[in-house]
This record gives structure tokens, C-alpha cells and sequence, in this order.
């Protein structure tokens, strides 16, 4: 072992040489790494070896170059980078392939050298460490596509990325993932040709087929993608992509004929046809008016309603998704006159059809839309709740921010109440979004302390003390607030502490602790502390019993 360690220590000399003699490190520095390399390959050829002694050396050595890199620049040298960066990248590359020949299965190691290929121009690696890599992991698509996409765009091969995509479809013939990625090759492959030709033309040089150059491979990708994937979504997906690259109006005319012709009873055709309706161009004399502007709007409008009803009639089959594509769309299409009445509606018709996610969606759609609407936040945030959707307390601090405070009024107030007892009401849901309705009560009292003062504070806390689910934040946030007044009042404070202990006094020794404490202060009475002691020891219950007697001791003693 010592003989290969001193080896490869000597083969070292000739880099560490070169570094001092042109005054990138001094003969000090050159002596400390001589030291540290020679700690660091005793570990990599000891019996049993571990990845990160593997992962330490590669770490070090790049380090390395990095500060070479920086010396560089500091005294503007830039020559002999063959003896001296040339080696230590070598290197790099051998001890990564030394470890992953150990842990074929670390995919990250894989990729960590990938990563270090292209950082440090070693582009001609790249190919070869990936073949290796899809050697031992073919089954995983995305190695493919991230080592075709290398051979596309570092090492500038069409060719070479065509035949490893074609050779993960053998592996993964129905894969759509590969396949969207393949057709963006060949469009991208299409795009960079038809530049070239354009170059070509002023030198009156033609090298390339017009099929080629139309995209007739991309075509044929589709053809066979298609052919193994029936499905309107996975062709949508395709159009999108064909529909980046200016040249493909002939591919994309017969992609959407092939989706109207042969996937009419998929409901993600007629989502897709109802909301192409909306980016249709009008006519251009009709735009120069405001409006006609507004006509053109709302003819596109109205046309893309009538697809989507087209589409439920079409379907007949009760299908939610279409259901909740068109009540999304018409949320965010329609303004704000009318739209109490139909979101309720759409509500409705999406949760008695189960979908939760679709009523949900809306939901967030139409708080987003009518920002200002307090009507349609009570209505969304009750339909939340109902499904006990963990974006509800986000949703209710969101219309506390966005509703003016002049229109917030009675009617949130009366709308968290009835978030509130519906909480109460779902008793299978009741662990899921107590703590959501416990923080939006919270949330709610600041927002009424902050707005309306503390009068606002007192009456939001009285009408909220009783409905439960409660929190002690609740009731220590009336408490912070009552003492941020210029006189606060100690009634006031006794009675929020004691509706404090009415809910957590069997459990919550602090809370005890202080309204003692509380009492002890310039507002209250020293006197009380022996009835609050003795039904403390009365009302706890289990450890918190011990707790309080503890910390009750170190209070008296001045440790608290």
C-alpha cells in the first residue's frame, strides 16, 4: 500500500513544481499539500474504504483548482494549464470513477461527477461517464433525457441525442416524459438548421432537405408517440411544445386535427378547445376601439362558455373535471356584479360530484378574483373548512390583508362565526382544522385590534370566547392587549385569565403561574395568591401538578 500511496504522490511533483516555480503557491504551501494528499490516498487504499474519504479527496482537489483559479487572476498568469490544472482534473476524474465503480448504485456520486465535467471543460468525459452511468441505471428515464439533452446542448450532437433517446424508449417504450422531451429535440434540432440555412443562403449554399427543415422528424415522433399513448392530455402537451417554435403551423394544424377527430370523449379536449377560444386573435379593424376592445372580449368570452357546455353535453357523463374547468374559467372570466349566486352554485354542483379538489381550486380562484368581495371570502373559506383543506388559515389571513376595513364590517365577523360552528359541527374533521380555526381566531383579533382599536379588540374577544375550538394564544393576545393601554384595567385582566383557566386549567401549570404573578404586580392584589395557589393544586391534574409546585418554589425563592 505504501509503495502505490508514494507513487502517486510522486506523479504529483511535476504540477506542485510548475505551482511554485511560476509563483501561483509558495514552497510551504506545496509542502501542505503533499501532506494532505498523502493522509488523504493512505485512506482510499486502506482494506476497508468509505465513499466519504472518496468524496473528502475529490473536495480537496477541487478546492485546489478553485484557488488556483483565484491566484490566477490575482497575479494575471494564465499560461502552462497543462501541467498544472491538465493533472489535477485527470485526477479528479479517476478517483470519481474509482468510486463509482464501488457504489455502482449512488446515483448522486454519478451525477456529481457529470456536474464536475461540465464545470471544468471537460466536455469529451461527459459522454463517456453517462454511458456508464445508463449502463448500471436504464431503467431510470430521467438519466436519459439529461444525457441526451448533454449531447444536445454541450457537446452540440443532434445525432448522438437522437440515439440515446431512441435507445431509452426501447427501455421505456411508453414513457411520456422521454417522449415530449424527444420532440423538443427534433424541434430544437429543426430551429438550429433552418439558422444555419439562413447563413448558408447568403453564401447561395443549400445543404439541407425541406422536409428536415419543417420538421418532419418531430412529426414522425409524434406519429409514434401517439401511436403508443392515446390520450388528449399527453397530445395537448405536445401541441404546447410544437406551438414554442414559430415554423411548426403545419404540425400544430394537424396535431389539433388529430385531437378533435380522435379524442372528442376526453374531457382535457374540450377543457383545452373552450380556453384556446379565449386566445383566439380578433379582428384587427374591430381592435383599434376601446370598444371594439371590449366587443372582441366578450365575443371570446361567450364562445369559450359554449365550448365548455358543448363539452358537458357532449360527455354526458357527469364528469368533474369539465365541471371544474368551466366554473374556473367563468371565475376568473366574469366580473364582479353577479357573481354571488353562480360561484355558489358552481360550489355545489363540485362538491355533490365529489370533486374536493375542483371546489377547492374554485374557491381559491374566486378569493384571488374578487379580492374585495366579503361575500365570496366567507363563502370560500367556508367551503374550505368544509373539506378541511389546510390552506384555510393562509386564505384567512389573506382577507385580512386584502378586504377594505370599511366593508369588512359585521358581515366577516358574522362569516368566521359561521366558519366557526361549522367547525364545531364536523366532528370527523374536528382534529384536521381546529388548530386552522383556533389561529384564525387569533389572527382575527389582531386584525380588529390593529383596525379598529381597542374597543374593536373587546368586542371581537366577547363575541369569539365562546365558540369553540379555543387557544391560549387567544386568550394571552386580549391579555397583551389589555396591558398595552395606557390605564389597563385588572378586572379586565382577571377576567380574561379566569375564561383562560376555564379551558386549559387541569393542564397548563403556566398559566396558573402567571395570574399569580399578575396579581403580584403593580395592578393587582397580593392577597389573592393564596386562593389562585389553592385552586391551582385543586384543578391540575396529573405531572402538571409537580410542575407547578416547582416552579411555584423557585418563584418564591426569587429562582423564577
Amino acid at each position: 500500500m505504501a509503495e502505490i500511496v508514494q507513487q502517486r504522490i510522486e506523479e504529483r511533483i511535476p504540477e506542485l513544481e510548475q505551482l511554485e516555480r511560476v509563483g501561483l503557491f509558495t514552497k510551504k504551501e506545496v509542502k501542505s499539500i503533499i501532506k494532505r494528499a498523502t493522509a488523504l490516498e493512505y485512506k482510499l487504499h486502506r482494506l476497508i474504504v468509505n465513499k466519504e474519504d472518496f468524496i473528502a479527496y475529490i473536495q480537496y482537489e477541487i478546492n485546489v483548482l478553485e484557488l488556483i483559479k483565484k491566484r490566477r487572476v490575482h497575479i494575471h498568469y494564465q499560461f502552462k494549464r497543462e501541467e498544472i490544472e491538465f493533472p489535477i482534473i485527470h485526477r479528479i476524474n479517476s478517483i470519481f470513477r474509482r468510486a463509482t465503480n464501488k457504489w455502482k448504485d449512488d446515483v448522486q456520486l454519478w451525477l456529481s461527477h457529470v456536474a464536475f465535467c461540465k464545470k471544468w471543460a471537460t466536455k469529451g468525459q461527459i459522454s463517456k461517464v453517462f454511458s456508464a452511468m445508463l449502463a448500471i441505471h436504464p431503467d431510470k428515464p430521467a438519466l436519459w433525457i439529461m444525457a441526451a439533452k448533454s449531447e444536445l446542448e454541450d457537446r452540440n450532437s443532434s445525432e448522438s441525442a437522437r440515439h440515446l433517446f431512441l435507445r431509452a424508449l426501447r427501455f421505456h417504450p411508453n414513457n411520456k416524459k422521454v417522449y415530449k422531451e424527444y420532440f423538443r429535440m427534433e424541434l430544437l434540432h429543426c430551429e438550429k438548421l433552418r439558422k444555419q440555412k439562413e447563413e448558408l443562403e447568403k453564401a447561395e449554399m443549400d445543404l439541407f432537405a425541406p422536409e428536415i427543415l419543417n420538421g418532419k422528424l418531430a412529426e414522425v415522433v409524434y406519429k409514434d408517440a401517439t401511436g403508443k399513448i392515446k390520450e388528449a392530455e399527453f397530445v395537448i402537451s405536445l401541441l404546447n411544445i410544437a406551438a414554442i417554435f414559430d415554423f411548426t403551423k403545419e404540425l400544430q394544424d394537424s396535431i389539433l386535427q388529430d385531437l378533435q377527430t380522435n379524442y372528442t370523449e376526453d374531457s382535457f379536449t374540450w377543457d383545452f378547445m373552450a380556453k384556446r377560444e379565449l386566445e383566439a386573435p380578433g379582428a384587427g379593424a374591430e381592435l383599434q376601439s376601446a370598444k371594439g376592445r371590449a366587443s372582441d372580449i366578450n365575443r371570446r368570452e361567450e364562445r369559450c362558455c359554449q365550448v365548455y357546455e358543448e363539452g358537458i353535453k357532449s360527455l354526458n357523463t357527469g364528469n368533474s373535471l369539465i365541471h371544474r374547468e368551466h366554473m374556473h374559467t367563468i371565475t376568473l372570466v366574469y366580473g364582479n356584479s353577479q357573481h354571488d349566486v353562480p360561484l355558489c352554485d358552481q360550489l355545489q354542483i363540485l362538491l355533490s360530484s365529489g370533486d374536493a379538489e375542483g371546489a377547492a381550486s374554485v374557491a381559491m380562484a374566486a378569493t384571488q378574483r374578487f379580492s374585495q368581495s366579503v361575500s365570496v371570502w366567507s363563502l370560500s373559506l367556508q367551503t374550505l373548512i368544509q373539506l378541511g383543506s389546510g390552506d384555510v388559515s393562509r386564505l384567512f389571513q389573506d382577507a385580512l390583508t386584502l378586504v377594505n376595513p370599511k366593508c369588512f364590517g359585521l358581515r366577516i365577523e358574522i362569516a368566521l362565526q359561521t366558519v366557526c360552528s361549522l367547525v364545531c359541527s364536523q366532528r370527523g374533521l374536528l382534529s384536521a382544522v381546529a388548530a386552522v380555526a383556533m389561529e384564525m381566531k387569533q389572527r382575527y383579533l389582531d386584525w380588529s385590534y390593529h383596525t379598529g382599536g381597542y374597543k374593536k379588540a373587546r368586542k371581537t374577544f366577547t363575541s369569539l370566547q365562546e365558540n369553540r375550538p379555543l387557544s391560549k394564544a387567544f386568550f394571552t393576545r386580549m391579555i397583551e392587549i389589555e396591558k398595552e393601554q395606557e390605564t389597563p384595567k385588572m378586572n379586565y385582566l382577571r377576567d380574561y385569565y379566569e375564561r383562560a383557566l376555564q379551558e386549559f386549567g387541569t393542564s397548563d401549570d403556566d398559566l396558573w403561574l402567571q395570574y399569580i404573578q399578575e396579581e403580584l404586580g403593580p395592578l393587582g392584589q397580593p392577597e389573592n395568591c393564596g386562593k389562585i395557589h389553592w385552586r391551582a393544586m385543586k384543578f391540575l391534574e396529573g405531572e402538571s401538578v409537580q410542575r407547578f409546585t416547582s416552579k411555584y418554589t423557585l418563584h418564591q425563592t426569587g429562582h423564577l
